[in-house]
């Protein structure tokens, strides 16, 4: 997306973006959903499992989960250390894939490890020609260009309450978090909105996602909400002027919730209810 939250020209791609916890045993309503735009039983799927600390059971995990989905081939994509995303053979599995799943963790190490590299041109070259690129918990966050990275769960917000870091950039102007309802963000997201009201707060709850299509309209899907934070008619914030531990002022900030079904414009910023989305599958 560019300035206005409009999409670039000529993008192809679509992003799932999961609130982490997503069903691996059930329907997989969200990650069947990932493999249909992948191309269902002729989609390759590339997992990269940098935001983990356990590399080899979290490929372990989604090597069953869509081997069960009936994924054509799936391959994994090892960041473990930066430089090996200087290397031939994982740009080799992304230019081949037609999804790419990031999978949870520690959004810094995606950004830390990916960013800046040949394995990030090809990210973001696959996703301009079509590639549809997931992510989840960890993996849903950095899919910004600001990222929120760590800060309290369950308080009131403060400027301490959330710290930011640069994230991928797949979508500008907005702040999305993860495991959000059930670990009580609502804080620490309205915090990065009272330190810019113009960027969009998203929050995702566990087992659910937004699927973004290229004319910057998203979808929610799985069992819980959406939550959709907009600061553009913010009149007063106190966050320059606060104590980075006093509670913030905000006053303005638009919310709604979004369940399955139902979606948002990021050009316009306006909801839209199931019939918007009459006629698709």
């Amino acid at each position: 997306m560019s300035d206005g939250g409009r999409l670039n020209a000529g993008l192809r791609g679509s992003l799932v973006i999961i609130g982490g916890a997503e069903d691996k045993t059930g329907r997989c309503v969200i990650l069947r959903r990932f493999v249909e735009l992948a191309g269902a039983e002729k989609a390759t799927v590339a997992v990269i499992t940098a935001a983990s600390e356990e590399p080899e059971r979290v490929s372990r995990t989604y090597r069953e989960v869509f081997a069960r989905l009936r994924v054509r081939e799936t391959s994994i994509v090892r960041v473990d250390r930066r430089e090996d995303a200087f290397q031939e053979e994982p740009l080799e599995r992304i230019k081949r894939a037609t999804g790419v799943f990031f999978t949870g963790g520690d959004q810094l190490r995606i950004t830390s490890a990916i960013g800046g590299t040949p394995l990030y041109e090809a990210l973001c070259e696959a996703y301009e020609k079509g590639t549809v690129i997931a992510g989840t918990s960890a993996g849903a966050s950095a899919m910004s260009d600001t990222m929120i990275v760590g800060g309290e769960d369950g308080v009131a917000p403060k400027r301490c309450t959330t710290a930011m870091a640069p994230g991928m950039g797949l979508l500008r102007q907005i702040v999305i978090d993860q495991h959000f309802a059930q670990r009580g963000r609502i804080g620490r997201l309205l915090s990065a909105l009272a330190q810019n009201p113009f960027v969009l707060g998203v929050g995702i709850d566990e087992d659910t996602a937004i699927v973004v299509h290229p004319d910057g309209i998203f979808r929610v899907l799985g069992s819980q909400t959406v939550t959709v934070l907009d600061g553009r008619g913010v009149s007063h914030t106190n966050a320059s002027e606060s104590a980075p531990d006093e509670p913030l002022a905000l006053f303005g900030v638009t919310l709604h919730i979004l369940p399955a079904g139902h979606g948002y414009d990021l050009q316009r910023r306006r909801t839209l209810g199931p019939e918007a989305f009459e006629g698709e599958e």
